[in-house]
Parts: structure tokens; sequence; C-alpha cells
């Protein structure tokens, strides 16, 4: 029985390893779509959203049932009630992409996105699999110290943030939509980032029991 129930926790962290490759997808095919004001991509990003969010609900059928069952204690509850967030926060990834779809979708076939501000989101994206790789590696591995990095790549995605604030903040000239659009396509690469660290925080939990502090650089 406890074979199987290891089995089980193995199944766990596999599928959200695999959830992190999905949504990684996503974000790579829906910027695909808003830098080449591409209708057909964003919409294939939307409608591929539901195998996200149907993967979740497999991850947090299955650990309600190991709780039910198996009453874990220790770190494999720890593992067994993590997943399930870090299954919410990994979805809520997915559903960003799609968010930025959606905008892709509503411009398309023009591009949403001012040509001055294409190379910052085109590395707002490239961080973001940066992000996603690594958190999909630090569940796989449950290595806290590459848990940890999550955080330091993410202060990429926040400096990127920070450099469309400025652009739209300067001789902004082209008009209320875009500036619109732009403001919230950066928030979504922005709040994607922040997941990710919500889920190296858990990985951090997971393994120590706690979230660790500045002196041990177990947080940021």
């Amino acid at each position: 029985m406890r074979d199987a129930f290891h089995e089980d926790l193995d199944k766990i962290s596999d599928q959200l390893v695999d959830m992190t490759k999905l949504v990684g997808t996503a974000l790579e095919r829906a910027t695909a779509a808003l830098l080449e004001g591409d209708r057909t991509i964003a919409e294939s990003v939307i409608a591929a959203d539901d195998d996200i969010d149907a993967l979740r609900r497999e991850v947090d059928d299955l650990a309600v049932d190991l709780l039910a069952r198996q009453q874990p204690v220790a770190t494999d509850l720890r593992m067994v009630v993590t997943a399930m967030h870090m299954s919410s926060d990994i979805e809520r990834m997915g559903d960003l992409a799609r968010h930025i779809a959606k905008v892709a979708r509503m411009s398309a076939p023009n591009v949403a996105v001012p040509e001055n501000l294409r190379p910052i989101i085109a590395d707002m994206a490239r961080v973001g699999q940066k992000l996603v790789q690594a958190t999909g590696d630090a569940i796989g591995s449950k290595d806290v110290y590459a848990a940890v990095e999550i955080g330091r790549i993410d202060d990429e995605m926040d400096e990127l943030h920070k450099k469309v604030f400025t652009t739209l903040l300067g001789d902004w000239e082209h008009g209320m939509e875009a500036g619109v659009n732009a403001t919230l396509l950066s928030r979504y690469y922005e709040r994607y980032g922040d997941h990710a660290v919500a889920v190296a925080d858990r990985i951090v939990y997971l393994v120590t029991g706690r979230y660790g502090n500045p002196d041990e650089g177990l947080t940021r």
C-alpha cells in the first residue's frame, strides 16, 4: 500500500511538471500570436487552455483522494497539500498566457504592440520561458536552491515590467488603446513570473517544512 502511495506522489509531481510544459508552450505561442498578429495561433492557445485546466483537476482529485485514503503525515502531507497550491499557481500561468492570446486575437491581423515596445515584450516572453523551465526542473528535483534561483530570474521580469512603464510615461505617440494594451500585457507577463515564484516558495516549504529566512538565502 505504501509503495502505491509513493507511486501516486510521483505521479502528482510528474503531472505538475507536465503542467509547466503546457503553460510554457502556451506562453510561447501566445507571444508569437501577439507579435505576428496571428489570429489562428491566438485561438489555438485559448482553446488549449482547457487541457491545462483538466490536468489541474486531475492533480487536485488525486491529491484529495490520497488525503482521504492514506492520511499522510510530515513530508508526504506537505507534498499532497502543496501540490494543490502549486497546481493552482501553474494553472493561473496558463490563464495569463490565454489573456495574452486574447489581446492578440482582438487586434489581429494588426499587431497590438507598438514597434518600440516589441523588443521588451519579446524579452519578457524569453524570461517567462526561463522561469517556467526552472519551475518544472525545481518541481522534479525538489532542489531548494534551484527554487530560490527562480526568484532571482523573476527580478529580470520585474525590471522589464518597469521598462514598459518608463516607455509609456515618456513620449507616447501610439494612442490610448495601444497604451492600455501595453499596460495589460506587461502585467500579464509580470504576473506569470509571480506565480512561478509562488511555486518556488512552496517547493522550499515542501523540502524544509518552513519558508526559510534571508540569512539562509532561502528567501529573496
